[in-house]
């Protein structure tokens, strides 16, 4: 369908399709808060678990797609690709939150844990990509460890949030996770639940457009695997991350901007699973290049480095930013630099 299409409807439709999912993410945002409060499941543990995996599902569409249709790098890059660009727009949002620094502000166990756990579960590609080449029913046995691994997290980060065995250094900068409003602790949450169901459905749908059109991106226009997985799709697909996050950010819930983002990483390694069920020509892990690698190490280190900002704490850094939060925006135009140079 999408391959008669000319040029400037092609782009007009790629367009449209990112635009509905930015627009359904900032709903989805208020709706996560609010189900947040009224489950008092608390905002590191939405934003991580809900508002992460829901605002991935696009994402994770175009992976599938993309490793259905024999495009292993398409798939595998999208997905580390996303997960780069996601940890990049915590530095943002750290330059317009103005009172201190982010990380130091949103300090909450659940999301050190999910940093930990995010780690864990990126590592697990990397050794299934320098083992052998094995596959049943065409499976790697490493995509199954880390499915289980992120259900076990999901459910160890759970057990964080309801009963930490520590808890964070009080400072005036610090942002507690307290409803707006007392009156939602009472109220049912099934009516946003329900809503927040179909903005779900809206942007799975919308990635899947994307998938498409960035394929054809891939075939029209000469462009590698590689560089419209992480640079093109990838970022197109998380910009329901970057408006979750600010909107998180000015209606002050922090640990919900934080935790959405590390969380959101987290389900985007089960891109990772599901794309390797659906790449029909054996293991994905070995069918990538070494520029899906490369992003997939990038986004290790971005992480890495965002865990220890949350540790550290720092008050004010260069600029008013966090020196985690410098870093990562370094690190990230570095590795835009070696693709595009590649």
């Amino acid at each position: 369908m999408f391959d008669r299409l000319a040029a400037l409807p092609l782009f007009a439709i790629f367009a449209v399709a990112g635009l509905v999912v930015v627009i359904a993410s900032i709903r989805a945002t208020k709706l996560a808060d609010t189900i947040a409060d009224r489950t008092r499941m608390g905002e590191a543990m939405a934003g991580g678990i809900i508002l992460g995996g829901a605002t991935s599902l696009s994402g994770i569409v175009v992976s599938v797609t993309g490793a259905a249709s024999g495009d292993a790098s398409f798939a595998f890059s999208n997905a580390v690709g996303g997960i780069a660009a996601q940890t990049l727009f915590l530095a943002i949002a750290d330059l317009i939150y103005r009172r201190a620094n982010l990380e130091h502000a949103a300090a909450e166990p659940a999301n050190l844990f999910q940093a930990v756990m995010l780690l864990i579960l990126l590592s697990l590609p990397i050794a299934a990509i320098a083992g052998p080449d094995i596959a049943y029913f065409g499976i790697h046995p490493i995509s199954v460890a880390l499915f289980l691994a992120y259900l076990a997290g999901v459910r160890l980060s759970t057990t964080v949030s309801e009963a930490p065995m520590w808890t964070p250094v009080e400072t005036r900068e610090t942002r507690r996770d307290e409803p707006e409003d007392e009156a939602e602790l009472h109220r049912s949450a099934r009516g946003p639940a329900t809503v927040f169901a179909m903005l779900v459905v809206i942007m799975a749908s919308a990635g899947w457009v994307i998938s498409q059109t960035g394929g054809q991106f891939i075939t029209r226009f000469g462009l590698s695997s590689s560089l419209v997985g992480s640079l093109i799709t990838a970022v197109v697909t998380s910009l329901p991350e970057l408006v979750t996050t600010l909107v998180a950010v000015r209606r002050g819930a922090l640990q919900l901007a934080v935790g959405g983002i590390i969380g959101g990483n987290t389900f985007d390694t089960l891109f990772l699973v599901f794309s390797d069920a659906a790449y029909r020509e054996g293991s994905i892990y070995h069918a990538v290049g070494m520029n899906d690698l490369y992003w997939l190490a990038t986004g290790m280190l971005m992480t890495a480095i965002l865990l220890g900002g949350l540790i550290l704490r720092q008050r004010e850094g260069p600029a008013r930013i966090g020196i985690e939060s410098a870093l990562m925006i370094g690190i990230y135009a570095t590795a835009v630099a070696v693709e595009v140079a590649a």
